[in-house]
């Protein structure tokens, strides 16, 4: 490392004892926070169930307030249980509330198994309402914890020390995505690179040697995480040496695979004559699944363009008024196995927008096929105001009721985009397009071409229903933001 190199990584030192101490801090209180606010659902919930059950009849069972105050350590007991406390899982993923889900099951069983043996004299409507009460309550409280938790991570704070160990490609790779997603509540703080390490620096991140510093590196950066890339260089003799060395300081350990972008569902760890094999099963692009998928696609379409048909006719006369064009664009798009359609939009751009595009090619701001620029002049008033809240997107609903696109799915890609295609990029067109995906929530317009693509690759190779409704969820969060929208 050169004298420079040295210069940064010796500043940074003198913040990493102190800045261990607080990170070590903020997670012990987050979770005695999550604690705290699991006790007060759990109370609420029972609390609940005894107005509901018994507050007209005016008697109140000593069992049912007995079984109330204890509620809050059973219900704590029972998540720390199923996993629920775990650091691993602090604001990011489903894991955290598939746990609360998976306890809620379980102490509801036990009551029953329990009240059953013991022939306790426990109403079945207190129960009822008890237990889901308990359920909602708690992933509410959650989920709102989480969101304060995103806020404060986006200002800087909460946030894990990771230590890269890759190629310098895949560590730049690494450091972008934390820094553009800083909910994930990481950040890397130094790099060792394989072999001898040439770079100071990668994207502002110092490098500190290669694969055999990677224990000296942590200590010196007080770095919570290890996160070991795709790196041929690594294997495995040496990562089982790298786990012993962590494990003496309760260092987490993280390996990316070889394939990526490929979900937890589609992977199983399978033993094969004492080896560890990680199998991947194939998505499932077609079957019973796929059924499930188009008729909850085509219900939800024909329910929404019933419910939102006020606001059409609203939006239809401010385009009219506008500029007396028409109401709706429609142009061409490929589909499914490149199949081509007909996609319906609001107007939001004049009436000749095509005919003007070939001045604005030197003011494209869009990265490799797409066209796009964050001060387009031929968009109208109406469409500024409608694509801040994509309401441009509405009569897409229409395409997903003929089956032509999906409420979730890749974004629908124009004829002259998938002729420029290369093999790997047909891969996106094994499904409908959608209405909203993994690119919409994720950055909208201002994800680079590639970030883009390979977002839309890892839907395809990972879809499921529930990964749909996970999506769904997030765009409103993202149309509200309006994050990347133009």
């Amino acid at each position: 490392m050169t004298v420079a190199g040295s210069a940064v990584v010796t500043d940074r030192l003198l913040r990493a004892n102190a800045w261990e101490a607080g990170a070590r801090s903020w997670t012990r209180s987050y979770l005695r926070t999550v604690a705290l606010t699991d006790g007060a659902c759990a109370l609420a919930a029972g609390t609940l169930a005894i107005e509901m059950r018994y507050l007209i009849q005016g008697y109140l069972p000593v069992s049912h307030i007995a079984f109330t105050l204890a509620l809050p350590a059973l219900w704590c007991c029972s998540v720390a249980l199923a996993g629920g406390y775990e650091p691993r899982f602090i604001g990011v993923g489903s894991d955290e509330f598939r746990r609360v889900m998976n306890a809620a099951l379980s102490l509801t069983a036990c009551v029953a198994i329990a009240s059953y043996a013991l022939k306790a004299d426990f109403a079945r409507g207190y129960v009822a309402v008890t237990m889901p009460s308990l359920a909602i309550f708690d992933l509410a409280a959650r989920y709102g914890l989480r969101k304060r938790l995103h806020r404060r991570r986006s200002r800087g704070g909460c946030m894990q020390r990771v230590v890269a160990v890759g190629h310098p490609q895949a560590v730049a790779d690494l450091v972008g995505t934390l820094r553009r997603d800083k909910y994930n509540g990481l950040s890397v703080v130094a790099a060792c690179l394989p072999g001898r390490a040439v770079l100071d620096e990668i994207a502002g991140v110092p490098v500190c040697g290669g694969l055999g510093s990677v224990s000296a590196t942590v200590g010196m950066f007080g770095a919570d995480t290890v996160a070991v890339l795709a790196c041929p260089e690594m294997n495995g003799i040496r990562l089982r040496e790298l786990a012993w060395e962590l494990e003496a300081t309760g260092t987490e350990l993280c390996v990316a695979p070889a394939l990526m972008d490929v979900a937890g569902p589609r992977t199983t760890v399978r033993p094969v004559a004492g080896l560890p094999l990680l199998q991947v099963d194939h998505p499932e692009l077609a079957g019973g699944k796929q059924v499930i998928k188009t008729v909850f696609d085509r219900t939800f379409a024909v329910l929404a363009l019933i419910l939102l048909a006020p606001l059409f006719m609203v939006i239809a006369a401010a385009i009219r008024i506008n500029d007396h064009g028409p109401v709706f664009f429609r142009q061409t798009r490929v589909g499914r196995d490149g199949q081509t359609f007909r996609l319906f939009k609001f107007r939001t751009m004049v009436v000749d927008a095509e005919q003007h595009r070939t001045r604005l090619e030197s003011l494209n701001e869009g990265a490799g096929v797409l066209f796009k620029m964050r001060r387009d002049p031929r968009v109208t008033k109406v469409g500024v105001w409608l694509r801040r809240w994509s309401l441009d997107e509405l009569p897409q609903l229409l395409n997903v009721l003929v089956g032509d696109m999906s409420l979730v799915g890749p974004r629908p890609a124009l004829p002259r985009e998938v002729a420029r295609y290369g093999d790997h990029m047909r891969r996106r067109l094994a499904v409908k397009p959608g209405i909203t995906g993994l690119w919409q929530v994720s950055g909208r317009s201002g994800l680079p071409w590639e970030e883009a693509f390979r977002l839309d690759l890892r839907y395809v190779d990972n879809w499921s229903l529930a990964f749909d409704l996970q999506i769904l969820w997030k765009t409103w969060s993202a149309v509200i933001h309006g994050h990347g929208a133009y």
